[in-house]
């Protein structure tokens, strides 16, 4: 018997057929993207199923790094203390943001598995639970911050003047530390289920309303007190609530891809801690980066301020040009979910490798333009010539890496969605703490090559993700991952 025979016609074997979606103009189709899509994710052409999700993704992580941007822009004008007690609380609340982003794999990982296979209730009670879990962690440290603020900042380092103008503002944003948690969760929520568009729209929101409010609370504009630097965390906190009560509003009106109910937030301990313990590996998996980027800092800090200022100005940049990456990753890592959901590994593996290729056709565009540009780039930043020395160097060396790392961001990301959380923290402790900062150390300090060294292991260090992270998942065991 031949092999056509034998084997079962797969959705790859399948002639093509194009559908009203893909005779649509592409401007129809982003349009459908940022309104919002009922289309079915675990179905049809894979390209315009990333778009659809992608989109409203890369929109959302853009405004997501406004917070802190607007702050601030306003925040400066009141002077270095007032600058100092944002960058310091800010440094408090890594851990807040990555307790948020640990539970927000969890959720986004077992809400997309249970949309792919068709479980809306199932997928629902698994959103009430992480939203459950979530108000639990931030009463918690939502307590134990607002105590501590003023010891907190002290151990930071902070001098007595910062202390006495900050401790408000770091109290009202470890007593707000809820909306950070549920902001993230809720839209880990919709981005599992498909509705990409809403958690996009939530934080549109979010970050209108801090903008408006800023000023106005920090320097008293019409009828608002003037409060100063503390304005700034009520008006952040403030405009994070009401995005999260958009949310739950969504969440609750049951016209979307998902709907809570009131039976679904009966408390279900042994699925809360499924969450957790999935999170619990997704928080490491966090920390473990952002403490690798302070063993960087703190070689690059026996350079000298100009070293560290050129490391500072070049990351920045970096940043910026990755965020709409985080957000085709964070379309993979639904796609993959909702595929394995369905009983569809292979189109779950196809997505990846097709958003990869969608990831390094921009994040290579992106890489020559830093490479060919990066003096006219920094001069935006810097007129310091030492400074902008190596700023440049930064921004030419690590985006030579920029399109191995474009397939790297997407494959951890898939592998998070497939719930196998564990995979993508094993190989961030390997890249970077046994290969990128030992290697940084050598180039830089044993080898002479100084701050250059640091960048150079920095780009080999993703480098080093992107390939391990593709060997791993060749090997297909996140296809078998229960969640």
């Amino acid at each position: 018997m031949s092999e056509s025979v034998e084997r079962a016609p797969s959705e790859a074997d399948a002639p093509h057929v194009p559908d009203d979606h893909e005779r649509r103009s592409a401007w129809s189709v982003l349009r459908e993207a940022v309104r919002g899509s009922h289309r079915d994710y675990t179905a049809g052409p894979l390209g315009s199923a990333i778009i659809m999700l992608a989109v409203p993704m890369v929109l959302e992580m853009l405004m997501e790094s406004v917070f802190a941007v607007v702050d601030v822009f306003f925040v400066g004008r009141l002077g270095a203390d007032a600058v100092a007690t944002v960058g310091l609380t800010e440094s408090m609340l890594a851990l807040i943001y990555a307790v948020a982003i640990g539970l927000s794999i969890g959720a986004t990982a077992i809400v997309a598995r249970r949309t792919g296979e068709g479980d809306r209730d199932g997928a629902a009670h698994a959103a009430a639970q992480s939203l459950t879990l979530g108000a639990i962690v931030s009463v918690v440290l939502g307590i134990t911050g607002a105590i501590l603020a003023p010891r907190l900042l002290t151990a930071l380092g902070a001098p007595a003047s910062v202390i006495a103008s900050g401790s408000n503002y770091t109290r009202m944003m470890f007593a707000g530390n809820a909306s950070i948690l549920l902001l993230f969760l809720v839209n880990a929520v919709f981005r599992g289920a498909g509705d990409a568009a809403i958690a996009m729209r939530v934080l549109w929101l979010a970050n209108i309303l801090n903008i408006v409010l800023g000023p106005c609370l920090i320097f008293g504009l019409g009828p608002f007190p003037k409060l100063g630097v503390t304005g700034a965390a009520i008006a952040t906190t403030t405009g994070r609530s009401i995005g999260v009560l958009y949310a739950a509003r969504r969440l609750f009106r049951g016209d979307g891809r998902i709907a809570v109910a009131r039976r679904h937030w009966r408390f279900d301990l042994p699925l809360i801690v499924r969450i957790a313990r999935l999170s619990g590996t997704g928080i490491l998996q966090v920390f473990i980066g952002t403490a690798s980027w302070i063993g960087l800092v703190r070689i690059l800090a026996t350079f000298g301020s100009a070293a560290l200022a050129g490391y500072t100005i070049g990351l920045r940049v970096i940043v910026f040009a990755l965020l709409p990456s985080w957000g085709m990753s964070n379309a993979a890592a639904t796609m993959v979910g909702q595929a394995l959901g369905a009983g569809k590994p292979d189109r779950a593996e196809r997505a990846v490798w097709l958003a990869g290729f969608y990831n390094m056709c921009f994040l290579g565009v992106v890489g020559l333009i830093f490479v060919l540009f990066a003096p006219h780039i920094v001069h935006l930043f810097t007129s310091d010539p030492s400074v902008a020395t190596y700023a440049v160097d930064c921004l030419r060396i690590v985006a030579a890496g920029f399109l191995f790392y474009a397939y790297g961001m997407v494959i951890s990301a898939s592998f998070n969605g497939a719930g196998d959380t564990m995979s993508p923290t094993l190989l961030n402790f390997f890249c970077f703490w046994m290969f990128e900062i030992p290697l940084a150390y050598l180039l830089a300090r044993h080898f002479g090559m100084g701050p250059r060294g640091v960048f150079i292991a920095m780009m080999l260090a993703f480098s080093m993700l992107a390939f391990t992270s593709a060997f791993v998942f060749r090997r297909g065991t996140w296809k078998t991952r229960k969640v």
